[in-house]
């Protein structure tokens, strides 16, 4: 696949390899979203890539020294009864500085809890002939030997890179596809660039869906299940939790009647899928988080939402080899479903924009009761910076619209917001295709937003 993005990261990494000071780099984030493939692209031929695995440690340290006797030759032929001594005689036999990269780090940590404290004592003496790059895949262990203020390496850290999932433009740019297919495939992938790669092995979307979701030989058949397990303590319950969330419990309280758990029980598990950025908290726009009792829990990631809400309620009948008929039906249905992320995609497009000459801050939905009977949702909402403005939309991810209907109806829904009232509203539609009786301005078609997103 095509390498793509993680420019400033590249820019980052290099302008400390590259320095004639040591430094030290750590980079973290979720499996898939290609932390190694980044590092292999910004290390030079003499530096050192050591992928760790779940061995002991006199496994793991002799593993590393034939890595480096390919640098070094002869490296090797001594025995190294720990890691202090592998890396002063790493010291002692360089000539030219060099970057070490420890890949899955917390493997090496797990076998060796003191190799933290080792790495301290190399980076606090300030004299080291090599650059230590330290990247894993599992960001709670990462965080705790990194962020945590009782860790033996916080504040040591030159750099620390959280490696994101990637955004739409970019899966476009891999796929090829016109907007209003990108957007469809991302509410299945969302930006992990190793689905985009799965991806690519088939030529039709459906084809993919079912080689690798619908199929009980398929690759991705597991996937949250592997994430889980780098990330949580107790799988079964962040399993659970977003497996209710996918299937349309979205409150806190029906999540704990479902788990038969008080609410109070579940505010720490929440709070770390959160972290993770598996699931987050969506507020109606102008609530205040510290005390808004509306909030609803969504599953964030695309891919993860698209599993627990599709695949895993199938998981019988896909062991049965009757992945056809569930396909089947879940291609019937993605419409629907698209139209979550392409509200989603919307807001993230309007924020910070600039648009009729207002800046707009954070974008939000928002939902309530304007009587005692009447309850109405807007799919998007933005103050301005200033405060002077609102940009009110709707978003519609249908073959075709009403434009006129949909404006009436989206500023007969704004005459009812108490705090719209005396600001300056900018109605606008987010549409799927280019109406018929387009106005002039303020509808944006699946093109404009992936390009306000780049």
């Amino acid at each position: 696949m095509t390498f793509v993005n993680r420019t400033e990261e590249q820019v980052r990494i290099r302008k400390i390899i590259n320095s004639s000071k040591s430094g030290f780099i750590v980079v973290y984030g979720r499996r898939r979203c290609g932390k190694s493939t980044l590092l292999k692209r910004v290390l030079n031929e003499s530096d050192i890539y050591f992928m760790a695995d779940q061995a002991e440690s006199p496994q793991q340290i002799a593993l590393l020294a034939q890595s480096i006797a390919t640098r070094i030759p002869g490296f090797d032929q001594v025995r190294y009864p720990d890691w202090e001594s592998l890396f002063n005689m790493l010291n002692n036999r360089l000539i030219n500085p060099i970057t070490l990269c420890l890949d899955e780090f917390p493997y090496l940590a797990k076998s060796a809890p003191k190799l933290p404290a080792i790495i301290q004592k190399l980076i606090d003496k300030g004299d080291n002939r090599f650059h230590l790059v330290i990247c894993g895949s599992s960001q709670q262990l990462m965080q705790g030997l990194i962020i945590d203020s009782t860790a033996p390496l916080y504040g040591r850290a030159d750099l620390i890179l959280k490696i994101k999932p990637m955004k739409i433009p970019y899966l476009q740019e891999v796929l090829q596809c016109s907007a209003v297919e990108a957007v469809t495939e991302f509410s299945v992938w969302g930006g992990v660039p190793r689905y985009w790669e799965l991806r690519q092995q088939e030529t039709l979307f459906v084809d993919a869906l079912k080689t690798h979701l619908f199929s009980s030989l398929g690759i991705l058949i597991e996937e949250p299940l592997r994430l889980f397990i780098d990330d949580m303590r107790d799988t079964t319950q962040s399993y659970t939790i977003l497996a209710l969330i996918g299937n349309g419990v979205h409150r806190m309280s029906e999540i704990a009647a479902r788990l038969e758990k008080p609410s109070t029980s579940l505010a720490g598990p929440l709070d770390r899928l959160i972290q993770l950025g598996y699931i987050e908290r969506e507020l109606p726009f102008g609530e205040n988080p510290r005390n808004s009792k509306k909030s609803y829990y969504r599953i964030s990631d695309p891919f993860l939402n698209f599993y627990f809400t599709y695949v895993l309620p199938n998981r019988s009948l896909i062991e049965l080899d009757k992945g056809d008929v569930v396909m089947n039906q879940v291609v019937q249905r993605l419409s629907g479903y698209t139209s979550y992320w392409w509200e989603k995609l919307c807001r993230q497009a309007i924020s910070g924009a600039e648009i009729d000459g207002y800046t707009f801050g954070l974008a939000q939905s928002w939902w309530g009761n304007v009587t005692k009977t009447e309850r109405i949702e807007i799919d998007l909402i933005a103050e301005s910076t200033d405060g002077k403005a609102l940009i009110v939309g709707e978003c519609k991810w249908t073959e075709s619209e009403n434009v006129a209907r949909l404006l009436f109806e989206l500023e007969t829904k704004v005459q009812k917001l108490s705090f719209a009232q005396g600001k300056k509203i900018i109605p606008c539609l987010f549409l799927k295709n280019s109406p018929s009786d387009k106005p002039t301005k303020n509808i944006y078609l699946p093109n404009d937003i992936i390009r306000m997103l780049k």
